[in-house]
């Protein structure tokens, strides 16, 4: 006998809750034709729904977002990045304790005490035929910033070596929730027999139809919400196997949009919104931003981060900020609204030639007009670069650039064989925007505190 199952899913939503309307009405249509057929369904996410640049997530620290999956009626979530480095230990350890729905995430371990009762390497779901479905999830291994964070995380691989075997002897099919993305996912269709689907995440790529590598079904639904997934099993009782599956990432944009979905955003937004009302400061004058030239409130948290770190040097970009502090009383909301990367703040060290080539690099419009998106960086543009601790001396070229003659610390050149140490925000140390900083052998990174902490600090103390 035959039967087919269906699964619909999210991934990488990063708290973009304008599209979450029209998600959820969709599920809710497909959740009835299932019902009235008799079918079997389950509503699944890849990780990174949460993301702090969002009110909801940063004022009920994720919980928010959890509530809301609550609310839709999702029986599986695996963790991303945003779920398991943006949030301080204590609140991704009791993240999920109010979760009507399962957590799968195989290699991610608590190293600090007992393991939150929630984190389950996968979980088994039963069909009303009795056909059993393996539900495993893999969440990215940023093993240095989950260690900071008293987290452990494996390699995927090994993790996958011991759990498959295990899924396999207990599941008719198996289905992997990976955020590891689509390079990942490749190879461990091809490395692995035996996974019949893989839901992929994390580099935000889109399979319209699906593809398959070596008889492995791979399906991904880009990010934001602008699509959700949907995958179709056959099961075949009678031969013991999925004798087709499909999957399809289906647009969004002209969904029909959930009312009550609709009055439960804007409900828990204004619930986190309470939470951010906390006072900071208040400004006798209004602080203004500008992304191509120097600001007052953008030097002040450079200097800020600069001291915090206890760092020679520090560097940010002026896009960090968004808008305007306006006159009269300062909320972290406010802070929240012009600041809302989850970055952190981070050091290096490099030599004084490194250090020459980074502010170099720094005074580009190549650079400064790069329009960047993820790597934490919730912004428009990079910006001009800040400077703290060190004096650059330079003149502007007839075709705008910037060219740097010279730098000086306390009055006195740069040394070129001395290594100093040099604060950024961690964006800066992934990719390849500025390679001396990506590449430096000492990194150290500052967890959980984010780079609106320090504009908080920066607000309170160094204003008057």
């Amino acid at each position: 006998m035959k039967e087919k199952l269906f699964l619909y899913y999210t991934s990488d939503l990063h708290s973009h809750f304008e599209n979450w309307p029209q998600i959820i009405g969709y599920f809710n249509q497909q959740k009835k034709k299932h019902e009235r057929k008799g079918e079997d369904y389950w509503l699944l996410d890849n990780g990174d729904h949460v993301d702090r640049f969002h009110p909801i997530a940063e004022g009920l620290m994720g919980k928010g977002n959890v509530e809301l999956m609550n609310q839709a009626g999702y029986h599986i979530a695996n963790l991303g990045n945003n779920e398991g480095i943006t949030l301080s230990e204590e609140n991704l350890h009791q993240l999920y304790n109010q979760a009507e729905f399962d957590v799968a995430c195989a290699n991610l371990t608590y190293m600090n005490g007992s393991q939150p009762e929630w984190l389950r390497p996968y979980q088994i779901m039963t069909s009303k035929q009795g056909t059993k479905i393996g539900i495993i999830g893999l969440t990215a291994p940023f093993k240095t910033f989950y260690k900071q964070l008293g987290w452990d995380v494996q390699s995927p691989l090994d993790v996958m070596d011991e759990v498959l075997p295990e899924v396999r002897e207990q599941a008719d099919i198996v289905v992997l929730l990976s955020h590891l993305g689509i390079n990942d996912d490749e190879e461990i269709a091809r490395k692995y027999r035996g996974i019949d689907v893989i839901i992929g995440g994390h580099t935000h790529h889109l399979f319209q139809n699906g593809e398959f590598v070596e008889g492995t079904l791979l399906t991904a639904a880009g990010k934001h919400g602008t699509h959700l997934g949907e995958v179709i099993l056959e099961w075949d009782d009678h031969q013991a196997k999925v004798t087709n599956k499909q999957a399809y990432a289906i647009s969004t944009e002209n969904m029909k949009k959930d009312e009550q979905a609709n009055l439960d955003v804007q409900r828990k937004r204004e619930e986190a919104v309470r939470y951010l009302r906390t006072p900071v400061t208040s400004l006798k004058e209004t602080m203004n931003i500008a992304w191509f030239k120097e600001s007052r409130l953008m030097q002040l948290l450079t200097d800020e981060l600069r001291d915090w770190t206890s760092s020679d040097i520090a560097m940010l970009n002026a896009g960090v900020l968004l808008d305007h502090l306006f006159e009269g009383e300062i909320t972290y909301e406010d802070v929240h609204r012009i600041c809302p990367h989850p970055m952190n703040p981070c050091k290096v060290e490099l030599k004084g030639d490194e250090v020459m080539e980074v502010i170099r690099v720094a005074h580009t419009k190549k650079l400064t007009e790069i329009r960047l998106k993820g790597f934490g960086f919730r912004g428009e543009i990079i910006g001009k670069m800040i400077f703290s601790g060190i004096e650059i001396v330079g003149k502007q070229g007839e075709d705008g650039t910037y060219y740097v003659r010279e730098a000086r610390i306390d009055g006195e050149p740069i040394d070129f064989d001395r290594v100093y140490t040099f604060a950024t925000a961690d964006t800066f140390t992934f990719g390849r925007l500025i390679p001396e900083v990506a590449y430096a052998k000492k990194k150290t990174y500052y967890m959980p505190e984010l780079l609106r902490d320090l504009l908080a600090e920066a607000l309170q103390n160094r204003i008057y």
